[in-house]
Parts: structure tokens; sequence; C-alpha cells
């Protein structure tokens, strides 16, 4: 990892996931906007662009229930550089109407896209100049140890109609050698044409970041601690999770009555098989580590409590207020973790119940813990120590507020809608403590709280783009707790104008946060 990306220089930057991105194709991805906003973020003087998990969405388009904890996903490819590269012809990559703008619709993306790469792998085996065979090439023989299961599954998935792989036959679910070797004879070319568009995704990335580097931004990835039931990881690797013989988990995923969820937030992920993982010195985890640094300079455990403990919920029961704590893999976990990969930039995400041994264990390799400032002026003692910026160490990061947040505006004007957890009268008294504290008149409170962390002794701070923008509600990534309407929001490229980099330039030298570059 370049030096200059670590985490312990006085820093700032912006959280947005890359399908927010403007663009013609329904979905933000990684061409000609992406660098635009590399470009923005190293002329406002930021050093960060953080993403939430590149992986494939999976149910409800989350990108914390991806079909892979490795692949990348397929909706984040340019179809404007697929075209320059000669995959594509220019008709393939004229916008359609209801695509143009707006909100992300990932079903009619996915299915605009799946044709336009289905035609550039049918190119890719037919041009003449092979140009591009022994890089494919080498890119499988590297990402060897997740990318054949990964085809095989994605061709499965499709011959089944998308179906569970928990609703195929007995010998494909149990992996059975015989009925392997003949999908793999069945669907050879299906299989081909996954890790193709895997190999793509693969050369658009390098160029992004290698892009991020000459700017010097660097670039913060998450890797959230469980993965999806209906995922290659679970079919691929039954043994590390706790399922029964129909490959249905028995126990999953999830936190208690929280300060996002009344009832706790029930992910449904199945639960690790520690011991199994430890027997095997942890490998599947190292590797994938491994892919997400060589795709990022820094990365944000997502709920690292588990790593010390977690919630786990009978399979039957419908919301996650009834569950017991289990003991995660703690300490043993990251030692192995870290003697084989070495030193790593890491955030914990210690949001939620944290105890004294999740500080711990935070404390004892080093990596930061995150402070959210919606969260600060509440009545609890929890909120006042941790959140309120006198009370940060050094070595932490700040946000206005994260993904599961709303957005700064509509957190200010809420008034108690079904989406709160808080009563009006919490409500009110959280706002007159905030324009105290801030000495605001709340005309602007999104910058107010930006240059509150900005002024914060943190390390890093990290802004939502939502919140540079002064966005209310409709802007939200994420209500934790619903499946519907999340992952969706956009922004147009007009909204990011001079004055706006200017402003958030001059906050930036004024809180000594500017880069040496710049």
């Amino acid at each position: 990892m370049n030096a200059k990306f670590t985490l312990n220089k006085r820093s700032s930057g912006i959280l947005l996931h890359p399908t927010s991105l403007p663009g013609g194709h329904g979905c933000g991805d990684l061409g000609p906007e992406a660098y635009r906003f590399v470009d923005f973020l190293s002329d406002a003087g930021q050093r960060w662009w953080q993403m939430l998990p590149i992986t494939p969405p999976g149910s409800g388009n989350s990108p914390y229930h991806a079909s892979s904890a490795f692949a990348g996903s397929p909706l984040l490819l340019s179809l404007e550089l697929l075209f320059k590269e000669g995959f594509l012809d220019s008709g393939d990559i004229i916008p359609e109407g209801s695509l143009r703008e707006g909100r992300v619709a990932y079903g009619a993306v996915k299915r605009y896209k799946e044709v336009r790469f289905k035609k550039a792998f049918m190119k890719f085996k037919k041009r003449k100049n092979r140009t591009h065979d022994k890089p494919f090439e080498r890119f499988c023989e590297k990402a060897k140890f997740w990318l054949e299961d990964y085809a095989l599954f994605s061709a499965l998935k499709g011959a089944h109609g998308n179906t569970s792989w928990v609703k195929w036959d007995l010998e494909l679910r149990s992996r059975e050698g015989g009925a392997l070797v003949r999908a793999k004879e069945a669907l050879g070319d299906e299989m081909d044409y996954h890790k193709f568009v895997q190999y793509l995704f693969s050369n658009q990335w390098s160029k992004l970041k290698e892009h991020c580097a000459r700017r010097g931004i660097g670039l913060i990835g998450d890797i959230p601690i469980f993965v999806a039931h209906d995922s290659t990881d679970v079919w691929a690797h039954q043994e590390f999770f706790w399922m029964n013989k129909r490959g249905e988990p028995t126990v999953v995923a999830g936190v208690p009555p929280d300060y996002f969820s009344q009832t706790g937030q029930r992910w449904g992920n199945p639960l690790y098989r520690w011991d199994r993982l430890r027997e095997q010195n942890y490998l599947w985890w190292i590797e994938r580590l491994r892919l997400t640094f060589e795709r990022f300079n820094a990365v944000r455990l997502d709920h690292f409590i588990g790593f010390h403990r977690y919630w786990e919920i009978s399979a039957d029961e419908p919301t996650a207020r009834n569950g017991k704590w289990v003991e995660g893999p703690g300490a043993d976990f990251f030692e192995k973790v870290l003697r084989v990969l070495g030193p790593l930039e890491l955030i914990a995400e210690d949001l939620g119940l944290v105890t004294p041994e999740v500080k711990a264990l935070r404390d004892r390799f080093h990596f930061p813990g995150l402070r959210v400032l919606q969260f600060a002026f509440g009545g609890d003692s929890q909120a006042i120590h941790e959140h309120l910026p006198e009370n940060y160490p050094r070595r932490c990061i700040v946000y206005t507020g994260t993904h599961d947040n709303d957005t700064t505006l509509g957190w200010f004007n809420d008034t108690g809608s079904k989406a709160s957890t808080r009563s009006r009268e919490t409500i009110h008294k959280e706002r007159a403590f905030a324009l105290r504290y801030l000495k605001s008149d709340g005309r602007q409170i999104h910058w107010d709280m930006i240059r509150l962390a900005m002024m914060s002794i943190a390390d890093v701070a990290i802004f939502p783009m939502q919140d540079i923008l002064g966005l209310g509600s409709r802007a939200r990534m994420n209500l934790p707790g619903t499946v519907e309407g999340n992952w969706q929001w956009r922004f147009t490229k007009e909204v990011v104008t001079e004055e706006l980099t200017k402003r958030l330039r001059l906050m930036t030298k004024v809180s000594r946060r500017l880069p040496s570059r710049s």
C-alpha cells in the first residue's frame, strides 16, 4: 500500500457509493463520472473516497447481502469504457430515456447492461486481435481461489431461474463431485462469460484506482462481517456455517434493539462456525481481505463488535428482539490475519453495544473506531462520552452520519416520523442542544456539522455526499429494518459546482486537513 494513504494523518474525505454517481445508464459506474468525482475530491482538498461494498448486490439490492464476497458488481462496469476498448459499438451506449437520470432501478439496469455484456463477450471470443487472451488467463489464475466457484454458482443460478441454491437438486446443493463435473461441462460457456465480466471489472477498477493515486485520493472499502445465505460463499463453503442438512440456516445474524430499530435488526445472514474457520487458520477470511486490500487503501470492518461477540437469533424468529450473545473469534483471528498479510489499514466499525472488551480488542491492534455526530446530542451518557468531539481520541474516524443514518438535514428536520426511533420530545431536546453546541441558527446545519467534524481532533473526517450537497431525507441511502426503496439515491453532475468545491477546500484548509500535495 502507498505509504501516503494512512489513517493516522489529519485528513478528510467523502462517503459515496459508486452507484450514486451521475450517468446515462441507470446506475453510477466506474466510467467517466467516477473520474470526474475523483478530480472533484482532489480539487476540494480531500484525501479519501469511501464506498460501501462493491460486490454484486443481492436481496433488496443491498451491497451488504452480496451474492459473492469476492466478485465485483457487474452493475458498476462502465459501458463507455467498454466502447472505447472496442467491446461495444457506439449504438450500444446511447442512453435509454428511462435510465438517464433519477434513482437506480436495479432490475432495469441489470437487464440493460447484461445484453451489452453478452455482446462484449461474443466479441471477446470472436475478435482476431487476441490482445486480451493472456491477460484474461492471468486474471483467472490469480483469482482461482474464488473465481471458479463464483462462475459455476452464477451459471447454475441462471440455469435454475435465479432460484436460491437450496432449491436445486440435492446433488448440486451438496456439491457432489460428479454433479459438479457435469455442470461445468454443460455450462462451460456461461461460466466463461461470468469470468470475463469479472476480468472487465478488474481492469476498470485498476485503472480507476491508478487515477485516484495520481490525484492523491485513497480508497476506503467496506467488508461486511457476515455473508448472504444465497451466495457463492455459503454454497461453496457450507462447512463454515451453522446450517441443517437441507442447507438452511439454523441461526442467523442481527443486532438487538438499538438507535436504528426498536425491534433490532434481523439481518438473516447465516452465522459462521468459527471453530472450523480456525482449523484452517482463517484462510477464507485471509483471501477475502487480501483481495479487498488490492482494491482499496483502507478498509472498514462492518460490525466489528461481532469479532468479539455476536447476536445469535434462531432462524424461526421473525425479529431480532429475541436472541443471545455468542463469543466471536477475538484476538486470535486478527493475530493470524496480520501475521500473514502484515500491517493493514483497518477501521473498526464499533457502533452499537460497545463493551470494554470490544474497545480492548480494537485498541490492542490500534484500529481507529468510529464517531458519529448525529449521535452526539442524545441524552444518554454513551452518546455524550463517545460522540461529542471534546471526548474523541485522535485515532478515530468522525462522520456527520453514515449510510444507515438519515442525512444531516433530514435528521435535523425530523418531526418524529415512522422511520424515527426518537420521540418528538427527544428530537426537540437534541435539536436544541445541537444548536447551542454549534452556535448555529440551523439554516445551514449540514455545513455547521461538517465544520464541527473538520475542527475535531479526529485524524480522519468523512462526510456523506448528501451532507456536502445539503439534501434532505429523500436522499437517504438506507433505512435499517426495511427492504424497499434503499440504495437507490443518485445525484446529477450539475450540483457539483466550482463554488461548492472552493467552499469545501477552504474549510479543509482552515481545519488543517489539506493534504501536503495541495
